[in-house]
């Protein structure tokens, strides 16, 4: 089993040390996980440093082992239609093993907060977020796997949590989702929104429908900034993929690994 999106003290946001986070996995029953900490980029530069420094990630993973699990060093990229060239940029820090492309700024503001859903209903908040994921997976490269796809379900300052409907957006998720298989991109199984908003981010219907329009690539991933929730509902996740997809993908030097299920 395998945990593919966890944050560690390295993020802004993260908590817990490497080791703690990986003898968090162990225990958990996970035979492979990655580090994938942000490298986010505030357009309006308000919140302060949300990318990872360089030298502290070498220093938190690059001698980090455990025995019998096996760990694999990535990073998550806050995609925004202005941002490639910083992401080619930050490619270069170190070699990376996985790198996940991610939507967390659209029209500038934190989708987590309240500043974006001003003056929004729940359903323009969440057209909006797929709206600028649409066009980030258009013209971005640089990255693996999206992560969360519905991330804009678990926000913080979601008046009403929900698992987006795919019926209510059907054209921008298919249009998502098969740009993604187009590219030869994989897609993201993220837990945490179990929680947060009562089901995976994609629900399971997507995951469907990537398989259908040609996607090939993936992944699950927990989101944990916290050792206590590594790993969490990846079994169930795999459950899924094992239904549609017969098996889950890892990374090795940014090239896929398929394990069937």
């Amino acid at each position: 089993m395998f945990d593919y999106h966890m944050h560690t003290r390295v993020s802004f946001d993260g908590h817990d040390t490497g080791l703690q986070m990986a003898q968090a996995a162990r225990a958990a029953g996970l035979k492979e996980i990655c580090f994938t900490d942000h490298l986010d980029y505030d357009p309006l530069g308000k919140m302060g440093i949300l990318a990872f420094d360089t030298a502290v990630y070498n220093a938190e993973y690059d001698d980090l082992e455990i025995p019998g699990l096996k760990i694999r060093r990535g990073m998550e990229f806050g995609m925004t239609a202005e941002n490639r060239a910083q992401f080619r940029k930050d490619l270069q820090r170190r070699p990376f093993d996985f790198v996940l492309g991610s939507v967390h700024f659209v029209d500038d503001f934190d989708v987590y907060y309240e500043d974006y859903w001003k003056d929004k209903s729940v359903f323009q908040a969440e057209r909006r977020f797929l709206e600028a994921t649409l066009e980030c997976v258009e013209l971005h490269e640089d990255f693996d796997v999206l992560a969360h796809l519905t991330y804009i379900a678990k926000t913080h300052c979601h008046p009403s949590p929900r698992p987006v409907p795919f019926e209510e957006h059907r054209e921008l998720i298919d249009g998502i989702l098969k740009t993604l298989a187009r590219k030869d991109k994989g897609l993201e199984i993220n837990t945490s929104g179990v929680d947060r908003c009562g089901g995976f981010l994609p629900t399971e219907d997507m995951v469907r429908r990537f398989r259908e329009v040609g996607g090939k690539i993936v992944t699950i991933g927990s989101d944990a900034h916290q050792s206590r929730r590594v790993g969490q509902y990846a079994f169930e996740a795999c459950d899924i993929l094992k239904d549609i997809f017969g098996y889950v993908c890892t990374f090795e030097d940014r090239k896929p690994i398929f394990h069937k299920l």
